[in-house]
């Protein structure tokens, strides 16, 4: 949840390398695996391979080397992809989306077409009715269509959907507790650590009270995908120091 980011904000971001701030182009179009999860990031001709994301901010993607490869296969291009019925029937296509930048995991899909209704509102419809990612169509299950909601009612759980300024508080004080919080830390440890941190920013006076309030209970109401977020971060940055290690000695 707390990674959580729609194609859509990140097409078209500059991305960056991390540690020598050289540009490795913009990003065009976000690729999945044969699993259904997001693999890689691509630009104009070269692939940027998912695990090497840093970060995605409002305005770049920070990696963690320069890492680009050509384009590996099989990959799945879920944008505009056709949704249909177990019985093949054609209802509609995929006009967004949202993953998990660290992991890769879809969070939600947003519906266009007649499955969406006359109204021409784009609906959500969640990973666990889904059938199969084929080639030409994601199938979903028939149950499916009764339980889809709309887009503002159906993605109002996720960060991507709250204000620039709410998902820049949410990094910041995410960014202060790297260090503080461990994977043994129970709920009420991390809760009153996000609070310590959050007050800190208060008494700086920099901050608009009730976008700080509504940041610090999002963090509040998701401490355990916080606490996962920032041991992930660890993992990630070990993965790719150690790739880039193999590949320097490689040469």
């Amino acid at each position: 949840m707390i990674n959580v980011v729609r194609r859509s904000q990140i097409i078209g971001l500059l991305t960056m390398d991390g540690s020598t701030g050289s540009h490795l182009g913009s990003t065009e179009e976000v690729w999945l695996d044969e699993r259904g999860r997001v693999t890689y990031l691509s630009g104009s001709s070269r692939y940027l391979p998912l695990e090497q994301v840093f970060v995605v901010g409002p305005d770049a993607i920070l990696t963690y080397s320069s890492t680009l490869v050509d384009a590996p296969e099989p990959l799945l291009r879920l944008h505009q992809l056709a949704v249909e019925s177990t019985l093949r029937e054609p209802l509609g296509w995929i006009e967004d989306f949202l993953f998990d930048w660290q992991t890769g995991e879809i969070a939600a899909y947003i519906l266009s077409g007649t499955i969406a209704g006359s109204s021409g509102n784009r609906v959500v419809l969640y990973p666990e009715d889904v059938e199969a990612i084929e080639t030409e169509a994601v199938i979903i299950r028939e149950s499916a269509k009764n339980q889809l909601l709309t887009e503002a009612e159906g993605l109002k759980g996720f960060l991507s959907e709250k204000s620039q300024s709410v998902r820049n508080l949410v990094k910041t004080i995410g960014d202060r507790l790297h260090g503080l919080i461990s994977p043994e830390d129970k709920s009420q440890a991390v809760r009153i650590k996000i609070k310590q941190v959050s007050d800190e920013l208060a008494s700086s006076g920099k901050y608009e009270p009730d976008v700080l309030k509504e940041a610090t209970e999002f963090l509040q109401e998701r401490w355990e995908s916080l606490q996962q977020s920032i041991a992930r971060a660890s993992s990630r940055a070990k993965a790719a120091l150690d790739a880039a290690w193999k590949e320097l000695t490689a040469k």
